[in-house]
């Protein structure tokens, strides 16, 4: 039956950046049934960002960019050469068993968590210029400042209106207009968190290591590469790529 699988033999472009994003299924209702803070939880910020830096040691990616319930990976060396079937399923399913593992490490959760659906994410692969991905990751970073702005303004009026006038209230409101309504309850969005703004990114960073020489026994300094966890990201622009090498 091995003709049957007529997906399994296609592969990703080789002359192509490679990002691979993950998004939560129905992580809406996870949310609502572990309650959440609104409109950030920090536990469970946390525990994506943990089980992302797990993705990180198993897959070797170029950069990994966060928010919501949302991952991409910009990759490095492709694994499991290229085919696109096997990229989406495994890193989809690593990342469920992953978020999975972390969440039930976290007694608060353990019980409820047993009583709901398991987790899962789907995967998409996305082939990209040098141009494309600065263009990509730029757009996800805007998508995570509209998600900040209107889980801000949402969870704001939440407060004093039903979920249907919250809506209304909200509905065809251009930015402007959410952050006058922000202001008027003494709200500032560039006094928040930057990585509610902006997301948080993981990327490999060069930092001194001291050891001692075995042959002259001095004290020497030698430069390795640590996985970072970013939470205090800039804009994307290019030189914020080229300055973290992750454009190859």
């Amino acid at each position: 039956m091995k003709e049957c699988e007529i997906f399994s033999s296609l592969k990703v472009p080789c002359t192509s950046n490679i990002v691979v994003r993950l998004d939560g299924r129905n992580f809406s209702q996870l949310s609502r049934k572990l309650e959440f803070e609104k409109p950030y939880d920090m536990e469970f910020v946390k525990i994506l960002s943990e089980a992302s830096y797990q993705l990180f040691m198993e897959f070797n990616p170029r950069f990994i960019y966060t928010f919501s319930d949302e991952v991409s990976l910009l990759l490095g060396n492709v694994p499991f050469g290229g085919r696109v079937e096997k990229i989406d399923s495994v890193m989809a399913s690593f990342l469920s068993g992953a978020f999975t593992r972390e969440i039930m490490g976290k007694n608060k959760y353990t019980e409820i968590f047993q009583k709901i659906k398991p987790v899962s994410f789907d995967s998409r692969l996305i082939p990209l210029s040098d141009k494309g991905v600065i263009t990509y990751f730029q757009e996800r970073q805007m998508e995570a400042w509209r998600n900040c702005l209107n889980g801000y303004s949402y969870w704001t009026l939440r407060k004093e209106h039903s979920k249907t006038e919250t809506m209304e209230i909200l509905h065809k409101k251009k930015s402007k207009e959410l952050h006058d309504l922000l202001f008027s309850n003494n709200i500032n969005l560039t006094m928040m968190p930057a990585w509610q703004r902006r997301g948080i990114g993981l990327y490999k960073k060069s930092i001194q290591v001291g050891g001692l020489n075995p042959l002259t026994n001095e004290n020497v300094k030698s430069e390795r590469k640590k996985i970072t966890i970013d939470w205090e990201l800039p804009r994307f622009d290019e030189e914020f790529f080229h300055e973290k090498s992750l454009l190859e």
